[in-house]
């Protein structure tokens, strides 16, 4: 998979996140929430008219230039917001954490800002770069995907149901207005066609006749997917992992065992993106300070908790590194070339 460059122009406008929370911090007439998303939403809306004027030719290429700009944008915002609230950072932020998103101030909600500020922030310039130069970035976009809507799957539930579920605040609603981000960048995400590959018929056919005691490698992830489907099952009040985790491991052994399961490939991505931040925010939020101490986990055990959960998301990323770099046993069987054809092509 290649690796696009980074968009410097993209990274360049995203560092005005700074300056510009940090005069807004200071004017005391946007600690009110109505301020507060009215400002969220002028701002985007500039920025938004910004990137169309300066960047017209890659938007028409494709739209969701524009997205990963603007995302980019509160990426940046998003990582102050974290820093800040563990104390990094001072001036910057206090406004829109007290009347604009609270739940950002608990530990799992400032997890959350540290993986979209760092690895969702390398995502959306990369990107943003392949567009650019006008190189594919499927695979990275399906990561995203995965990753934002994981992201997305806990943070609404946790604002509506969670501690601050009594102090919603307008500014709620522009991350309802999120939700339908996704879905629109995961239909041109889907769309956009695979990377040619060099496998032909016959190699492909030789690949999928290999039972799963002859790919050593592939009987290894399955190992791997059945002890994170058991790990799974053993925490089962995360429901979220119960209710999709369980059956996506038990779909993708079946898909490594028998051949031609075509759509895994992509799954996998989405699946990995998924895990990846679900694994970090649960991770961090369960050792950070601010959970209360009856849900944290205890220092002594900090060693075992961390590893397990490591690994618990290891899987998923061998899985999809698997899946991209040796795809033949999962694309479809094409018909055999008959082998008068095959000599006279040579």
């Amino acid at each position: 998979m290649d690796i696009p460059p980074l968009a410097g122009k993209t990274a360049a406008m995203s560092l005005g996140a700074l300056p510009l929370s940090y005069v807004l911090n200071q004017v005391s007439a946007f600690s009110q929430p109505l301020c507060a998303v009215l400002m969220s939403t002028l701002i985007l809306g500039l920025l938004f008219m910004a990137v169309y004027s300066l960047s017209h030719g890659e938007i028409t290429y494709d739209p969701l230039y524009a997205v990963f700009v603007l995302f980019s944008f509160t990426s940046v915002v998003d990582l102050v917001i974290a820093l800040q609230e563990d104390g990094y950072m001072v001036g910057f932020m206090d406004f829109y954490t007290k009347e604009g998103e609270p739940y950002l101030r608990t530990a799992h909600g400032i997890f959350i800002c540290y993986w979209d500020g760092t690895v969702h922030y390398l995502l959306y310039l990369a990107m943003a770069g392949a567009i650019r130069k006008r190189k594919r970035y499927r695979n990275l976009g399906l990561y995203w995907l995965g990753s934002f809507a994981m992201s997305l799957l806990v943070f609404l539930p946790g604002n509506i149901l969670g501690k601050y579920s009594s102090e919603i605040r307008p500014a709620f609603f522009l991350a309802i207005l999120y939700m339908l981000v996704p879905c629109w960048a995961g239909v041109k995400i889907f769309s956009q066609s695979h990377a040619p590959t060099s496998y032909t018929p016959n190699m492909v056919q030789e690949e999928q006749k290999k039972g799963i005691l002859q790919r050593p490698a592939d009987l290894v992830i399955v190992m791997c997917l059945v002890l994170a489907a058991f790990f799974t099952l053993f925490r089962g009040l995360m429901l979220v992992y119960l209710f999709y985790a369980l059956p996506f491991y038990c779909l993708a052994v079946y898909a490594l065992i028998f051949p031609g399961c075509s759509w895994l490939p992509d799954w996998a991505l989405v699946f990995a993106g998924a895990i990846g931040q679900a694994q970090f925010s649960h991770m961090g939020a369960s050792m950070h300070l601010r959970t209360p101490f009856t849900y944290r986990v205890p220092e002594d055990t900090w060693t075992t908790f961390f590893l397990s959960n490591m690994l618990f998301a290891l899987g998923p990323h061998l899985l999809a590194f698997r899946c991209l770099w040796w795809p033949a046993f999962f694309m479809q069987s094409p018909p055999l070339e008959p082998q008068g054809q095959s000599k006279k092509q040579q």
